[in-house]
């Protein structure tokens, strides 16, 4: 794979964490950083995938599939309790 694609891929990646995380800190609302944290799993599902493509491996596909179930699973919960928490 070419290099300066793997490298633009992590920079971009690398960006992205390090917006999600600001967000997560100084987000006034409770509903800012879940968003933060929705944005933090997305970019990790996508590094393992970027990574799995690299390196050309489909053993990694149970992975993204259980953090994809485990993100949603989540998200799901933490809404029903901010929902809960603002009535």
């Amino acid at each position: 794979m070419n290099p300066v694609l793997v490298v633009a891929v992590t920079v971009l990646l690398s960006v992205t964490v390090l917006l999600a995380l600001a967000r997560m800190v100084l987000g006034p609302a409770l509903l800012d950083r879940l968003v933060a944290t929705e944005l933090l799993l997305a970019t990790m599902i996508s590094a393992v995938g970027a990574e799995a493509a690299v390196h050309r491996r489909a053993t990694t596909l149970p992975v993204l599939v259980v953090l994809a179930l485990l993100g949603f699973l989540g998200s799901v919960a933490l809404v029903r309790f901010a929902a809960g928490e603002e009535s």
